[in-house]
């Protein structure tokens, strides 16, 4: 089953960095966000689609799919590291 989209409100700038870094480590998070282009996200970095205002979960939603991670990953959030999707 397919992954439900988190509420764009629901994780905020500073809640993305900070899974961004749990995730991968801070240096290769800061090269993720600033190199990696997402297709999903209309051919943009992380960081450009969040200078244009691209909600800050859009971007983590499109980072966790090009990356390919769990859902386990994928549900990090607000400092909860094993937030489960909800039924």
């Amino acid at each position: 089953m397919p992954s439900a989209p988190w509420h764009p409100v629901r994780v905020k700038h500073s809640e993305l960095l900070a899974a961004v870094t749990d995730t991968f480590g801070s240096a290769h998070g800061r090269s993720l966000m600033s190199d990696l282009v997402l297709v999903a996200l209309g051919g943009r970095t992380a960081e450009g689609a969040l200078r244009e205002g691209v909600a800050p979960q859009r971007v983590w939603d499109a980072l966790c799919a090009e990356m390919e991670l769990s859902d386990d990953v994928r549900w990090r959030h607000r400092g909860t590291l094993d937030r489960r999707r909800p039924s």
